[in-house]
C-alpha cells in the first residue's frame, strides 16, 4: 500500500471511529419530556430563571431533554410539589427555604432575621459550604439539590396603616410561610401571623381575610398584590433563598452525561436568574410607587427590630444548630473584615 492510499484509509477509519463516538455519545442523552413547576409568575425572575434553565437543558441536549414550566401553583402548592418531587410524579421544583426546613430544620439558617446586610453576603452563604452541605443531604429525602436561586429580601404590604414603627404591626393578620421561625418572628413583633400557602395569598388578601404579607417586592409586584393592598413598608427583615430541587428518581435514572447538561443548566440559569432578581428590585419598587405607599424604615427603628426579635434568634440558633449557625455567623464575620 503507498503512502497516499495508507493515510486516506487512515483518515477513513478516523472518521468512522468519531461518528461511532458522536453515535455512542448521543445515546448517552434520551429524549425527556421533564416538568418543572413553581408557585411564582412566569414573567418573574424566578420563573425567567425557570426559563433560562428549560433552553440551557435544551440547547446541551441536542433538543433531546425538554423541560416544560408549570408556574402559578398550577399543578399544586409549595408542598405538594415538594411530595411530587420526592415521589418521583415531578422532576424539578423551587421553593423558599423556610419551606424547605420542613425536611430538614437545619435550612432555617437562611431564614433568621436581619441575617444578611445584601445579596453579595446571602450568594455566598448559599453558595458557600454549608448550602453545600444541605443541598447535598438532600438526597435522604428523595431529592436532588441544585442550588439555591434568589427570591430577594422580604418586605411588608398591609391594607390598614404604613409599617413605621415595630408598634405598627400590633395585631395585624400576616400571612407567613408555614414555617415556625417566621410565625415566632411575627408573633414577637405583635402581629397576628397566619400560615398560608402563596396560591392562597391573593384571595384573601382581596376578601379582607387577611390584613397583609410579607415578600420580595418583584413577588409584590408580579402577583398583583398592589391591587388589594395599599402600604408597602421596606423593611428587608428576612431574605429568602429558592433551592432548586430535582427529584433523585428522575436522577438515578439518568446517565453521566445527561446529569452533566442538568447540572451545567442549573447553574447557568442561577447565574441569570440571581442577575435578574437584582435588576427587578429598584425597578419593582418605582413600580410599586405608583399605585402603593411606599415608606422606608429607618435605620434606627430597624435596629430596635433587631433587639425586639433577638430572642427569635437565640430561639432558632439552638433548634438549628449551634455548629451550623456559627459556621455562618463566622463566615459573614470573615466576609466582613475583609470589606
Amino acid at each position: 500500500m503507498n503512502l497516499h492510499l495508507l493515510k486516506t484509509t487512515l483518515a477513513i477509519a478516523g472518521l468512522a471511529f468519531a461518528a461511532a463516538s458522536g453515535v455512542a455519545q448521543a445515546q448517552d442523552i434520551k429524549e425527556r419530556n421533564l416538568r418543572f413547576a413553581f408557585s411564582l409568575a412566569k414573567d418573574h425572575p424566578l420563573g425567567q430563571g425557570a426559563q433560562k434553565f428549560a433552553d440551557a437543558v435544551a440547547a446541551r441536549s441536542g433538543g433531546k431533554m425538554k423541560v416544560s414550566l408549570f408556574p402559578n401553583a398550577v399543578l399544586g402548592s409549595d408542598p405538594q410539589n415538594l411530595s411530587a418531587v420526592r415521589g418521583g410524579t415531578l422532576d424539578f421544583t423551587s421553593m423558599a427555604t423556610g419551606i424547605v426546613a420542613s425536611l430538614d430544620k437545619q435550612f432555617m439558617v437562611f431564614d433568621l432575621p436581619f441575617l444578611f446586610n445584601d445579596a453579595k453576603e446571602a450568594y455566598a452563604i448559599t453558595d458557600g459550604p454549608v448550602a453545600t452541605r444541605l443541598l447535598d443531604g438532600l438526597s435522604a429525602h428523595g431529592l436532588v439539590g441544585l442550588g439555591i436561586w434568589d427570591l430577594g429580601f422580604r418586605n411588608m404590604t398591609n391594607s390598614k396603616r404604613p409599617i413605621v414603627r415595630a408598634e405598627d404591626m400590633q395585631g395585624l393578620k400576616m400571612r407567613v410561610i408555614s414555617s415556625p421561625i417566621f410565625i415566632d418572628l411575627f408573633t414577637t413583633l405583635g402581629a397576628n401571623p397566619l400560615p398560608m400557602t402563596f396560591g392562597e395569598v391573593y384571595g384573601a388578601l382581596e376578601s379582607k381575610a387577611i390584613d397583609g404579607q410579607d415578600n420580595p417586592v418583584a413577588v409584590i409586584e408580579s402577583a398583583k398584590f398592589a391591587e388589594v393592598q395599599k402600604y408597602l413598608s421596606i423593611t428587608r427583615h428576612v431574605y429568602t433563598g429558592m433551592p432548586f430541587m430535582m427529584s433523585k428518581k428522575t436522577w438515578d435514572g439518568m446517565s453521566a452525561d445527561e446529569r452533566k447538561v442538568i447540572r451545567e443548566a442549573a447553574q447557568e440559569a442561577k447565574t441569570e436568574e440571581r442577575k435578574l432578581t437584582q435588576q427587578k428590585e429598584a425597578q419593582a419598587i418605582d413600580n410599586l410607587r405608583k399605585t402603593m405607599t411606599v415608606n422606608e424604615v429607618s435605620e434606627a427603628e430597624m435596629a430596635r427590630w433587631r433587639q425586639k426579635v433577638q430572642p427569635v434568634m437565640d430561639k432558632f440558633s439552638r433548634e438549628i444548630g449551634e455548629g451550623v449557625v456559627g459556621e455562618v455567623n463566622a463566615e459573614l464575620a470573615r466576609m466582613r473584615a475583609a470589606r
